[in-house]
């Protein structure tokens, strides 16, 4: 089984976050990698990941990184494969990082969720490579489908819930 998604962070603080990636792309059967690269501190581990990704089977990079947050930027700078970029939460709330990851000059694009928001920078790779692959696409379905189902849910046990001036 060869990857599709790549997913890289700073460091293995940033996993946490991260996983939450990992665990969709796994609840949907998209094989992927995981990799610790640090713009700083490994630029040339990280040009050398970003210019053979696609040679190596990749579709989709998801970067996530904190503070500064290059890592997307940088990745995105070798490489004509999409790369979506998640802000990690540290310094700022995760400003920082956002504001990092989304001031790309013309002809770097980095798509960029919001902070934190590594399992939309997953669903959002699913839904890149679901454009060529039925059976993905309905996994892909099915998964949001269930997510208005377990709404309706909440709100069925929230009507259940007793309150002397609630009105519903």
């Amino acid at each position: 089984m060869k990857p599709l998604v790549s997913i890289i962070m700073g460091s293995t603080s940033d996993l946490p976050v991260m996983e939450k990636a990992c665990k969709l792309l796994d609840d949907l059967q998209v094989p992927f990698e995981v990799n610790a690269l640090s713009a700083h501190r490994t630029p040339d581990a990280v040009e050398q990941f970003a210019r053979s990704a696609q040679e190596r089977g990749l579709r989709v990079i998801i970067a996530g990184a904190g503070m500064a947050a290059a890592l997307p930027g940088v990745i995105a700078a070798s490489t004509t494969l999409p790369v979506i970029g998640v802000p990690i939460k540290g310094m700022l709330d995760g400003l920082d990082a956002l504001l990092s990851i989304v001031q790309m000059p013309p002809g770097i694009p980095v798509a960029t969720v919001g902070v934190n928001g590594a399992q939309n920078a997953a669903i959002l790779a699913v839904e890149m490579l679901a454009l060529a692959d039925e059976d993905l696409a309905q996994r892909l379905a099915d998964y949001k489908s269930s997510l208005k189902t377990k709404i309706e849910k909440a709100n069925a046990e929230l009507a259940a819930v007793k309150y002397s001036f609630k009105t519903n």
